[in-house]
Order: structure tokens, then sequence, then C-alpha cells
């Protein structure tokens, strides 16, 4: 049985402002209790870290990563690697985002359903890694954006028989691509590729079937047509006007705006080897993405923490650099820091996660100093002084 004590320090519960002076209660791999310090026993069998000088927040949660990309410059040649090489490549990441302080990665599509997989390996404890929630293939239209590793599909029926392809996998959200991107060479960001009907085919699905969708969304006309469709969270949001946001609103749709994407991109360059197609249009769309994410977070949207990491230069490991992001581009750290906890955890439909509240599992990271005052301290991997999932230290600095 553990037995664990998290006591002092600055804590977060994940949704209230934090407090000090609090002791965390964890048992076997649940938070048991939440007390002041004064109160703890004297006495106990219990493992106790002292978080003096530290910030304990819950696990962190990615809702938008590539869980087997690379991150480099180019990485066009990824599509000639066996699949083996991709999925031991995703174990290596998934262990460098544990290490970071990430407890929870929402996989946004990898080739034949090569997540799946990685977090069986997870899960069977042949390797150690975050909980990983997974989405197989991407369901996007002929020749749409993501179609070197997604399921191609062309009509209503397609896109549904396509949907329960990946259901009888094993996936536990359902990806739809509603517009063309940055990264796929030919297709244009604003857009619009699968149609109402083909999303909403396979939404009916996903949903028949319990489960949550997200679409890559760019363009204003595919935004819209997705909310149309009944998706359930708009990935990058790109191009949002006053309509495509009242709508978020009136259908309780999540953005998931994945700064840190474009950000990578501009800063490299050309220079940095990044692909021509693709600093263009990065550049292009640039100024658009901060001004949408700050239309949303003023109307009230519901925001949710992603990264998408494994693009260009976006490696595993320096996800936190969204959090700078997002707070430059208007959010307090208290924000910031729900939408990658307790808000993270309702987008994913993961209520057992995303705070340090009774009942809850205990995913929670002990940070060195206090990350209310600068978010950037999540940035260096030295400062995250413990990690812990499902109640056991996973982390230890």
């Amino acid at each position: 049985m553990t037995h664990l004590i998290i006591k002092g320090g600055l804590y977060f519960d994940g949704k209230n402002s934090p407090q000090e002076g609090q002791a965390i209660i964890i048992m076997d791999n649940k938070v048991q209790e939440v007390m002041p310090v004064a109160q703890l026993p004297t006495e106990t069998s219990a493992q106790i870290i002292d978080a003096t000088g530290c910030t304990v927040l819950p696990g962190l949660i990615d809702c938008h990563v590539h869980i087997t990309s690379s991150g480099e410059a180019d990485s066009s040649g990824d599509r000639l690697e066996p699949d083996t090489l991709l999925a031991l490549r995703g174990v290596h990441n998934g262990h460098i985002l544990l290490e970071s302080g990430f407890t929870t990665l929402r996989n946004m599509g990898s080739r034949n359903q090569i997540d799946i997989q990685i977090k069986r390996s997870m899960e069977l404890g042949y390797v150690v890694g975050p909980r990983l929630i997974t989405s197989g293939m991407c369901i996007c239209m002929t020749g749409g954006h993501g179609w070197m590793g997604g399921r191609e599909v062309d009509g209503a029926d397609e896109a549904r028989k396509g949907a329960r392809e990946q259901l009888k996998a094993g996936v536990e959200v359902l990806k739809i691509m509603a517009t063309g991107g940055v990264m796929t060479p030919g297709v244009e960001p604003g857009s619009a590729q699968l149609t109402i009907e083909e999303m909403r085919a396979a939404v009916e699905e996903a949903h028949k079937a319990g489960r949550k969708t997200a679409t890559h969304a760019q363009g204003t006309t595919g935004i819209k047509n997705a909310i149309l469709a009944g998706l359930d969270s708009i990935e990058h949001g790109i191009f949002l006007d006053d309509e495509a946001v009242q709508m978020m609103l009136d259908h309780d749709v999540a953005l998931v705006p994945t700064l840190a994407a474009p950000h990578h991109i501009v800063q490299g360059g050309l220079a940095s080897g990044i692909p021509a197609y693709a600093v263009e249009k990065a550049n292009r769309v640039f100024a658009s993405h901060k001004e949408s994410f700050k239309k949303a977070l003023k109307a009230g949207v519901t925001i949710a923490f992603g990264t998408d990491c494994g693009t260009p230069l976006n490696k595993p490991g320096q996800n936190a650099l969204e959090f700078q992001l997002m707070v430059e581009a208007g959010m307090t750290p208290l924000q910031a820091l729900t939408a990658a906890t307790s808000t993270a955890a309702q987008v994913c439909d993961r209520p057992n996660i995303g705070s340090l509240t009774p009942g809850k599992l205990a995913d929670a990271i002990v940070v060195r100093g206090n990350v209310f005052s600068d978010v950037c301290l999540l940035q260096d991997q030295a400062n995250i002084s413990y990690v812990i999932k499902d109640g056991q230290i996973v982390v230890s600095r």
C-alpha cells in the first residue's frame, strides 16, 4: 500500500487560487485527503515529501501531441521509417515528457495506430511513461491534410467506415481533419476539406461509442463546419471570427490553440532547415493565430493546453513553452495552469485526473519556486523535483 504525504509549499488543486500550508495525503493511487499541515499527525509511516519553497501541482496534461514525431526541422523522411522505429521513438518521447512533468498526453494522430501499441506497452509495464490517450489514424479527405498517415475518406459512408475502423482498433478519441494545414505540402491552411456531412458521420460513430472527437481546424469556414458537425474540440483555431467564437460558446466546443507550433517554425525559419512551404505558411498564419487566441480568451471560450509537440523544432520536453506563450497572449498564470490541468482533463473526458482533490488519481508534480510568479520555471526540467503518477514517484531529483 502506497502512503505518501506532500506537505508545505504552494498548493494548486487544478482550478482554484493556490494556497499555502497544505498537505496532500495519497493512499495507493488516489488523493485521500487535503488538510492544513498543522493538522498532520506527529507520527506517521508515510513517506513525506517536503515541498517548502516549491509549487505543488496536478500532473500536467498536453491535449495535443504527436508522440511518434521527433520535432526535427524536417521530418519528411519519417514516412519511410518502419512502424517499429516510430513506436520506439514514441516510447522514448513519452519518457521525456513524463520527466518534464506531463503525466497525461492526448496523442493526435499516428500511422497505423502505433499509439495504441505504445499505450499498451506502458500499461503492461514494459516501459515507464505517461498516461496516453490514443486517436489512431486521423480521418481526412483524399489528399487532404495529414493524408500520409491518415485514413483517407470520400463521402459520408467512407467517413463512417473510417471512424468505425479506428474505434475497432481501440482509439479513445477520434481526430477529424476539417481544413488544410501548415505541415502538408500543397494544401492551404485556410481551406475547408471534409464536408459537414462527412464529419458528422464520423462524429456520430464516435459519440455512439462514448468517445470524444477533436478536429484539426484552421480556416474559418472549416471551423464552422466542424462545429455544425458536432466536433468536441477545435485544434489550432487559427482563423476565428466573431461568429465562429459565438458558435463555440453556443455549442460548448473547446479550443486547443497549440501556439508553440507556428512559433517554433517562425523563429527557426529557413535557416534551421524547415521546408520552405512550411515556413511560408507559418509566417502567413502567425499573427492571425495569436489574435484568434485572444478573441477566444476574451469571449470566455473553454481553452485547454496543447502544444502540437513533434512539429518542426517543437521537440518533446519543450512543451512548457506553451505556458509562456499563453501568458504573453493574455492569460494569467492561473488560467494557463488551469488549462493544463482541470480544463485539459475535461476536454480529454478524464474526470478522474487534472486536480489534486480527494478521490482523484494521484498525479502530481513538485516544482522548485513559485510557478504562479514565473511560469517559465516549468521549462527547465531541473526545476521539477518530483513527478508522481498513479500515486507512485516516477521522477525524483
